[in-house]
C-alpha cells in the first residue's frame, strides 16, 4: 500500500487527486519549489519498544543493546487485604527501567512451579476457597481455585484498576498476561481441571472482553498457547479483541510443527494491530546457546524469523552468555519498527517534505509523528505498516537547508528518541 505518489511529478500528482477527490489537495505542489537535502541519519539504533529483552534484575542492563525490561509480578505482592492494592512494586519496576532509559514489559502471575501461589491471602482464607496442590516440573506447586467467585471478581478489578494507574504511563510498554503456569496460559505438566485449577472458558470470555475496554493505550498481549486452553474455538468473535500474542519458546527445534500452528490460529495478519512477541525457547541448553547464532538455529536465522512472524519483541535474558552484546544490539534491529527517510525536501521560509518508509517488520504500536525543526506533521507513523511509504508536507518558516526532520511520540521516557534512518 502507497500512501502518496512518491517520485512521481506533483503536477501528475495534482491532476490524480482532483479527479480522485474532486478538488487538488492542498499540501500538493510544484516539484521546482523544492530543494532536496541530503541525510545522513546513518542506521541508527535500537528503537522504543523494540528489541531484545532482558530481566529487570539482569546484570547487563546499562546498555543501549536494549530498550526493554522484563518482570514477573505475584497479584499477592500487589493485594493481601480486600479492596486494599499497594502498587509500590509495579512502581519499582517502572522507575528502575525509566532510569535506564528504558521501558518496561510486566506479567502478573499466580502460578509457579515449586511455590504456593501469588492469590492474595484474603481469598485464601475465604471458607468456600479450595487450592489444589500437584507437581509441575517436579516441583509440588499450589493451584488457584477458580470456582471461587471473589477469586473471579478479584482478577477482573485488578486489571480494571491497574489500567486506570498505568494505561497512559510511558514507562509501561507492554503488558503480558493469562492463566496457568507463568501465566503462559497453560498447565503443560500438573492438575488441569477446567473450571478448578484454570478458569472456565465462560470467565475467560468475560475478562478477554473487558481487557479491550480497560486497556486503550497499552497494548496487551497472550499466550499463543490461548489456542489450545482459551475459549476461542467456542467463541470465534473474540478473536476480534486488540490483544497481541508471545511465544515462550521461539527458536525452539519444534517450532514450524507446534507453536507455527498457534501462532496462525490467532490470524497471520493479528501484527497489524497489536504487538506479537516472546521469548527464546529454553527446551534445551542448545536453544539458548546458539538462538542468535548468525547462521541461525534448525534451518533457520534469528532475523527470518522475527519477519516471518512480524515480532516487536523476545526476551533474551540470558544471551549475554552466548554472544557479544554487537550482536544483541543488531538482532534487536531486526524487530518492530524501522524508520527510513526516503527523501528530504525543503522550501525555503515555507515547508518541508518528507517520505518516510517504515523498512521494520511490524508497525509502531503509539502515535508517532514526522517532524521539522520540532513541528509536528499531521500523519500518524502508527498507520505506517512495514513496506509502506508516505508523504509528509510540514508548514513551518524555519524551513531551510539546515532544517532537522525527526519524530516524536509522546509515550517514551526521558532520553528515549525514535530514529529517522537513511539506509
Amino acid at each position: 500500500m502507497k500512501y502518496c505518489f512518491s517520485f512521481i511529478p506533483a503536477t501528475l500528482v495534482a491532476m490524480v487527486l482532483l479527479a480522485a477527490c474532486g478538488k487538488e489537495d492542498e499540501h500538493v505542489t510544484p516539484e521546482d519549489t523544492y530543494t532536496d537535502v541530503p541525510y545522513l541519519g546513518g542506521e541508527g539504533g535500537v528503537q522504543p519498544m523494540t528489541g531484545i529483552v532482558f530481566w529487570n534484575d539482569s546484570d547487563y542492563l546499562e546498555t543501549d543493546a536494549i530498550q526493554l525490561e522484563y518482570a514477573y509480578v505475584r497479584y499477592s505482592d500487589i493485594c493481601s487485604q480486600k479492596d486494599s492494592y499497594i502498587w509500590d512494586a509495579v512502581e519499582r519496576i517502572l522507575a528502575g527501567a525509566a532510569s535506564r532509559k528504558h521501558q518496561a514489559i510486566v506479567r502478573f502471575y499466580y502460578t509457579y512451579p515449586g511455590k504456593k501461589s501469588a492469590v492474595p491471602d484474603y481469598i485464601k482464607a475465604l471458607p468456600d476457597y479450595k487450592e489444589t496442590v500437584g507437581k509441575s516440573e517436579g516441583l509440588r506447586t499450589w493451584f488457584p481455585d477458580w470456582r471461587c467467585g471473589e477469586l473471579q471478581r478479584f482478577h477482573k478489578e485488578f486489571y480494571r484498576l491497574f489500567a486506570e494507574r498505568y494505561d497512559s504511563d510511558p514507562r509501561l510498554a507492554f503488558l503480558e498476561t493469562g492463566f496457568g503456569l507463568w501465566a503462559e496460559y497453560h498447565i503443560y505438566d500438573g492438575p488441569f481441571i477446567a473450571g478448578q485449577t484454570f478458569p472456565s472458558e465462560a470467565f475467560q470470555a468475560e475478562w478477554l472482553q473487558a481487557m479491550d475496554g480497560w486497556f486503550r493505550q497499552t497494548p496487551w498481549c497472550i499466550s499463543i498457547d490461548a489456542a489450545q486452553y482459551g475459549p476461542f474455538e467456542k467463541k470465534p468473535a473474540l478473536l476480534a479483541g486488540g490483544f497481541g500474542n508471545f511465544d515462550d519458546s521461539f527458536m525452539c527445534e519444534e517450532h514450524d510443527r507446534y507453536n507455527a500452528e498457534d501462532w496462525l490460529f490467532f490470524g497471520k495478519d493479528r501484527y497489524l494491530r497489536a504487538p506479537l512477541g516472546g521469548e527464546f525457547s529454553y527446551y534445551t541448553d542448545y536453544d539458548q546457546e546458539h538462538c542468535l547464532d548468525a547462521a541461525g538455529i534448525y534451518g533457520r536465522s534469528f532475523e527470518s524469523e522475527a519477519a516471518r512472524f512480524h515480532l516487536t519483541f523476545i526476551i533474551g535474558n540470558d544471551q549475554p552468555d552466548y554472544q557479544p552484546m554487537s550482536r544483541i544490539r543488531s538482532a534487536s534491529t531486526a524487530t518492530g519498527y524501522r524508520f527510513q527517510l526516503v527523501r528530504f525536501a525543503v522550501k525555503e521560509g515555507d515547508s518541508a517534505v518528507l517520505t518516510i518508509k517504515n523498512i521494520g517488520v511490524a508497525p509502531i504500536y503509539q502515535d508517532a509523528f514526522p517532524t521539522v525543526d520540532g513541528v509536528r506533521g499531521e500523519f500518524n507513523l502508527r498507520t505506517l505498516m512495514p513496506g509502506d511509504t508516505a508523504t509528509v508536507t510540514i508548514a513551518t518558516p524555519t524551513a531551510s537547508a539546515a532544517s532537522v526532520p525527526g519524530v516524536i511520540c509522546d509515550r517514551l521516557v526521558q532520553g528515549q528518541h525514535i530514529d529517522l534512518v537513511s539506509h
